[in-house]
């Protein structure tokens, strides 16, 4: 019995060093964007190879042994003010756009997370929530929800989307509560009256069913989207205390009592303020029903994901929203920069997607709300007419969605300071890792993976994704 447990033994051993040796000898794919824009992420023609060549240049040690948190999605929000022009399109363009960006094979950058609005977004062409009401009225029992514009524009897309991945992760946020719960009954700003936190969530609650009745499927909901930026519109302001009392006693109970799986996740605004969702966590009564933190990066530090995941290490991190565009020096792509401090930055950080704002719009970046919508906002792709191009966000999260597929490890590589990195094993156990040339003229380094070296050279403020 000992004799055959250790040829079992030797047997795994042989069989783990056969795999790792195939990965190392088949060579590297480099799939590279560069700021002259003669490579939009574009596998390169020669892979590299590993072997024993040494210099004395950088070093990126990926380590597999050492495992970290598993990545969900990466993809960006559908608004209305993306789905508007995307159904304007006739159905072989939009096939070919949708196709490009969500389906997994070919040519295709394999988006597989997206956010929506729940009720309307700052992009959209008008305010609105799915239980408006004439001037005082109320409808706390929700008997008059209804999914409303999201019928004309979201949904229709959604499953068109979902006809191509059906395994697609969903998060939803609210910009705001119908305005009959608000103090001061406007879309934009006022606080959530507490005599109404039973019926908002209800509402969470119908939500969830009715876009199930749609067959779309809401993996996770966050609380309110910037709770502490009350100027957009629509928009709210919601204190950690209000959140957390919300949580406690009216979310997280609701959605226990109508049985709904839909994670909860808290914050959903910039990494300043990590002690909004700590403080939150910091009750176990509110934490029960809580999955995670969700973070934008217009203000603050990526560490601040650190900080939280540090605080409650069995709660999870999301990172939800980021503009990412370039309308200076349009002639290069800075490509780098969005990969470098979020793509890499985000996930070096605990979060187990990444999400950026947003995915498409027209050349004037309409539709947007008055009073506070965003009219500067790009999407990943500007479509005029049926015609569309790529813009930076499509090409920084190409970079991660392509290979990064759901399921993946996120596993250790060195920083280094002029080449932010991070690496990947992904369940088809390829190794993946990202790279970005942070400074102004080209770098060589060498990357190390048992034991075996490769030597990469890449632009100055060019990015690359590592497959082998």
């Amino acid at each position: 019995m000992k004799y055959k447990l250790k040829l079992f033994f030797v047997f795994i051993y042989l069989l783990i060093l056969t795999n790792a040796r195939a990965q190392t000898k088949n060579g590297i794919e480099v799939w590279l964007t560069n700021p002259v824009k003669s490579a939009l992420f574009a596998r390169q023609k020669e892979t590299l190879r590993f072997g024993t060549e040494t210099g004395s240049y950088p070093v990126i040690k990926v380590d597999d042994k050492q495992a970290y948190q598993s990545m969900i999605g990466f993809g960006f929000a559908l608004t209305g003010g993306s789905a508007t022009p995307i159904l304007k399109m006739d159905n072989e363009s939009r096939s070919k756009l949708l196709h490009e960006l969500f389906a997994t094979d070919g040519n295709s950058i394999g988006v597989s997370y997206i956010r929506l609005s729940i009720g309307s977004s700052d992009l959209n062409d008008f305010v609105f929530s799915y239980d408006d009401l004439p001037d005082g009225e109320t409808d706390v029992d929700m008997k008059k929800f209804d999914l409303g514009p999201d019928k004309k524009n979201i949904i229709p897309v959604m499953k068109e989307i979902l006809a191509i991945n059906p395994a697609i992760k969903i998060l939803g946020s609210p910009w705001s509560p119908p305005v009959w719960m608000k103090t001061n009954h406007d879309t934009r700003g006022g606080r959530l009256l507490p005599g109404y936190y039973t019926a908002y969530a209800k509402y969470f609650v119908k939500y969830i069913q009715a876009m199930k009745a749609e067959g779309i499927i809401i993996d996770a909901i966050t609380v309110q989207n910037e709770p502490l930026h009350p100027g957009n519109n629509p928009s709210l302001l919601l204190t950690a205390p209000e959140e957390k009392n919300f949580i406690k006693n009216n979310l997280g109970p609701a959605f226990k009592a109508a049985g709904i799986k839909t994670k909860i996740l808290i914050y959903d605004h910039n990494a300043d303020r990590p002690d909004y969702p700590i403080t939150i966590l910091d009750d176990p009564a509110a934490a029960k029903y809580i999955d995670g933190s969700a973070f934008h990066l217009y203000g603050g530090d990526v560490s601040a994901f650190t900080e939280v995941h540090n605080a409650h290490p069995d709660k999870n991190i999301y990172f939800t929203e980021q503009m990412v565009v370039q309308f200076r020096d349009t002639a290069r792509l800075i490509i780098s920069d969005p990969v470098g401090w979020l793509v890499i930055g985000a996930a070096r950080n605990w979060c187990r997607n990444i999400l950026e704002w947003n995915l498409a719009a027209g050349p004037d970046f309409k539709p947007y709300t008055n009073r506070g919508g965003c009219n500067s906002c790009q999407g990943a792709v500007t479509i005029n007419d049926n015609a569309y191009t790529k813009n930076i966000a499509f090409y920084s999260i190409a970079h991660i969605s392509k290979f990064v597929r759901p399921g993946s490890i996120r596993i250790a590589s060195n920083d280094l300071d002029s080449l932010p990195n991070v690496a990947f094993s992904t369940p088809s156990d390829k190794k993946v890792l990202i790279v970005a040339n942070d400074s102004n003229n080209p770098q060589t380094f060498i990357i190390t993976y048992h034991g075996k070296n490769a030597i990469a050279t890449l632009e100055g403020k060019a990015a690359a994704t590592y497959v082998w």
